[in-house]
């Protein structure tokens, strides 16, 4: 018994000698990680950064963490729907939901259609013009909000056949409610309020 436990005591003295040493531990607990960095002798625990051994590979991606809820009358519920719906800003029905200068860009489209001119807009503006996968944007898009004061800017991103896309759509607080007042594209850098619809 007291033969055990000395060479128990000696194997592990040999064991921090060698830790201690460096280059002779590697073989025992292979290379060091990556960003470990080699001169820092503190006596600060030692923190493991290397991937569990164990633990098989997984092929799906993560799970994306789910969606704070959208607050009624916010920026985001303002938006949201167009997302829903997609085409709904061409509605004639939705400029309760927009203000200058997206309302006078989209007034003057709406004439012009009317007169049977043609159209001036792209009818999947929110999608950025993309090609229209519902599910694909349904399980890729995510939103951000910010709000300074009587404006505001909700970030929608989404990816549709590998591309990104992202847009910005511009609020301003009018008479206490929110209401788009333009619409950018980040990635095709163009906005809604660029538009001569004449």
């Amino acid at each position: 018994m007291l033969r055990r436990l000395v060479l128990a005591l000696a194997s592990l003295s040999m064991l921090a000698a060698g830790l201690s040493g460096g280059g002779n531990a590697q073989g025992l607990f292979g290379s060091p990680p990556p960003k470990a960095s080699s001169g820092d002798n503190t006596s600060s625990p030692a923190v493991d950064t290397s991937p569990p051994a164990a633990t098989a590979p997984d092929s799906s991606p993560a799970e994306p963490a789910p969606a704070a809820p959208v607050l009624p009358g916010s920026p985001t519920a303002v938006v949201k729907p167009f997302y829903e719906h997609l085409g709904l800003e061409l509605d004639p029905a939705q400029r309760k939901n927009f203000t200058d200068p997206a309302k006078t860009v989209l007034d003057k489209s709406d004439a012009l259609r009317a007169s049977g001119q043609g159209e001036c807009l792209d009818p999947n503006m929110a999608l950025d013009n993309a090609d229209y996968d519902k599910l694909a944007i349904d399980k890729s898009l995510r939103t951000i909000e910010a709000v300074n004061g009587d404006e505001a800017k909700v970030v929608v991103a989404f990816v549709v056949e590998g591309h990104q896309h992202r847009l910005e759509w511009k609020l301003k607080k009018v008479g206490g409610t929110w209401k788009v007042s333009d619409l950018l594209s980040v990635t095709g850098e163009w906005a809604l309020s660029q538009y001569q619809c004449e």
